[in-house]
């Protein structure tokens, strides 16, 4: 009976170390997955710590004057964002990127953002002017601007990092492209970001095919009765340089807003496509662009005569530009028109 009580003891000690190995052998491995896993994830995200550069060095204002913006460095890929480019925005809700939390909700948000009017979403002021004590109270990791921020800027980096992904007039399609790089380089959402460009590549190479049926196109903006007139240089200039639509003039001067534009300017030119942006329907003003622009003297242009004159969406082409889903929306209306 003894010699049977030891042997069980031998057994039972022997199969306790035999299931203390096997623990500390499936400890090992997990703790190698999991740091083989953490790698990956850190591979994945982009090798955070990360640091990110604006789209451009600086932005005039005339509220600061020159605001010049800095590069910045996240510890982690941000989780609570806040966005104050529409653009932007737009590319972020292309590339599936989770984690918005505040935007302004103004009458200007794109009917394509709608969703970001809900309460899902913290109000965190307009376009210019934002609701500082709301961004923080919400603690967001990180701000992303434009232009019409800039003047905040100062006061932002107090709250959290801030980015600027805004866009420039004299080169409108490389900042725009830097800002989806960065917006897919933080995200890890690189993959995706290369699936859109492959699609606006695409509407790129239908819309040169149109421009080239014409020899003078002039793009206009109206506002309020009013018109100007863009350069190449200036902030609708990509339609000309990218677009491939030939100027009638090269003596506008550039400006963000453009020169101002009488319609007997535009019968002494007489382009054979005018494009007019409607800068007074996306202000939220009451626009009478077609009774104002089919008037005598616009009449007597071949634009007029041939059914080329374009009407462009206002708040598309005015405030929500800058965006994968915007540029190519901008891209396929003026294939629309003219196709």
């Amino acid at each position: 009976m003894k010699k049977w009580k030891l042997a069980s003891a031998v057994l039972a000690l022997t199969l306790a170390l035999t299931a203390c190995g096997n623990d500390d052998e499936a400890t090992k491995e997990k703790n190698e997955t999991d740091v083989a896993g953490e790698q990956a994830t850190k591979e994945a995200t982009g090798q955070y710590p990360m640091t990110v550069s604006p789209t451009t060095a600086s932005a005039e204002s005339e509220e600061a004057g020159t605001v010049n913006f800095e590069d910045v460095t996240f510890k982690a890929m941000p989780e609570k964002i806040v966005v104050f480019d529409y653009g932007f925005l737009d590319t972020l809700d292309a590339l599936g990127v989770e984690g918005v939390v505040g935007v302004p909700q103004d009458s200007s948000l794109p009917a394509s953002l709608e969703e970001y009017g809900s309460d899902d979403y913290v109000n965190v002021g307009t376009l210019k002017e934002p609701l500082l004590e709301d961004i923080a109270e919400i603690g967001p990791d990180a701000i992303f601007i434009s232009g019409r921020l800039a003047p905040y800027y100062e006061e932002l980096k107090e709250i959290a990092p801030v980015v600027f992904v805004g866009t420039t007039q004299d080169d409108y399609w490389n900042t725009f492209q830097a800002s989806v790089d960065l917006a897919a380089k933080m995200f890890d959402k690189e993959a995706e970001a290369k699936e859109f460009k492959a699609k606006i590549d695409s509407a790129l190479e239908e819309v040169k095919a149109l421009s080239g049926n014409y020899e003078t196109s002039l793009v206009t903006m109206y506002n309020e009765g009013k018109l100007s007139g863009f350069a190449t240089n200036s902030r609708f200039g990509y339609i000309y340089d990218i677009y491939g639509f030939k100027p009638v003039t090269e003596e506008i001067t550039a400006s963000s807003h453009g020169s101002n534009f009488g319609f007997e300017a535009i019968l002494d030119l007489n382009p054979e496509v005018l494009f007019v942006i409607d800068r007074t329907a996306a202000v939220g003003g009451q626009s009478n662009i077609s009774k104002d622009m089919e008037n005598k003297i616009i009449e007597k242009t071949q634009a007029y005569q041939n059914k080329r004159i374009v009407y462009l969406d206002g708040v598309l082409w005015y405030l929500s530009g800058g965006g994968l889903e915007s540029e190519l929306a901008k891209i396929e209306e003026i294939i629309a028109e003219l196709k």
